[in-house]
């Protein structure tokens, strides 16, 4: 979703000079929301379990960077209170950290699961409260969590993630009912598959985004405190496909192979990312 005219018209809630913490920071499209909010003139510090590319990104593009495990309330404690330190009480908490396994449910291991579910669901619920408390005090503040498109839709192939990310959507929905009147805006982007090491080794035939039009997307939410937030904008409609009867959304996703998509994926093109998925 690009910034349109129209959508910074409606930007009530400025980015220049908030601090701004994000999850998951290290590459892809955390390191992509770090530039664009960066670029806006926020003070950003990036988190990420990756300690060494989080701190060369970090140089980089002359922001904080601290190692982070989202799946340790502690070492996400201690992120937060470095980030508070360094650069100020935090505005806004982006949980964008997460990892996508893909094949047959019957082939998972406990621990591929439990690692899946740690991170995308439970680093997201864990990451909230612990931001939440500490804007409640103040009276004001926003919590960004990056779902996805497969938080709305299910396929075979993805039934792990599909669980987190549909959990991801349900509890901000919640939060932010519950926050709402105490100051703090919750709100979620959801995009569709980007074009980062999340999906190598998939031939994805729908449509993907890059991390910048994901990125920009997260900078529409934070400024307009919109509670939903799809990348790309025009896949908005495929959300509602979620209440639709079960054979009739079976049949239109199968003419698009949706339903076969993450069921064989190419596993030596996807090497490398389910390696680090694994020691993540």
């Amino acid at each position: 979703m690009a910034l349109t005219r129209r959508s910074r018209k409606q930007a009530r809630y400025p980015l220049a000079g908030r601090v701004i913490a994000i999850t998951g920071g290290a590459r892809g499209l955390g390191l992509a929301t770090a530039l664009e909010l960066r670029n806006a003139g926020a003070h950003v510090a990036i988190g990420d379990i990756d300690e060494a590319q989080v701190k060369e990104s970090a140089a980089g593009a002359g922001i904080l960077g601290a190692q982070v495990d989202v799946t340790s309330r502690d070492s996400v404690g201690d992120f937060m209170d470095l980030v508070e330190r360094e650069l100020g009480p935090i505005d806004v908490y982006v949980n964008n950290a997460g990892v996508m396994p893909v094949g047959p449910l019957l082939g998972y291991q406990p621990g591929l699961i439990s690692r899946t579910v740690d991170i995308d669901l439970l680093g997201v619920i864990h990451g909230t409260q612990l931001a939440a408390r500490r804007m409640v005090e103040r009276g004001d503040g926003h919590i960004v969590n990056v779902a996805s498109i497969a938080g709305r839709l299910a396929a075979p192939g993805l039934s792990i993630y599909n669980a987190a990310k549909f959990g991801v959507i349900g509890f901000s929905e919640a939060a932010s009912g519950e926050l709402g009147p105490l100051g703090v805006a919750v709100s979620t982007v959801q995009p569709s598959f980007a074009r980062t090491a999340l999906i190598d080794g998939i031939d994805f035939p729908g449509p993907t985004v890059t991390p910048e039009a994901v990125a920009r997307g997260v900078r529409y939410a934070i400024e307009t405190r919109r509670l939903h937030t799809v990348v790309p904008g025009y896949i908005s409609g495929v959300a509602g496909m979620g209440i639709m009867p079960g054979p009739l959304k079976r049949r239109l996703l199968s003419q698009r192979r949706y339903y076969r998509l993450f069921m064989s994926p190419d596993t030596e093109r996807r090497g490398d990312y389910d390696a680090r998925v694994a020691q993540s």
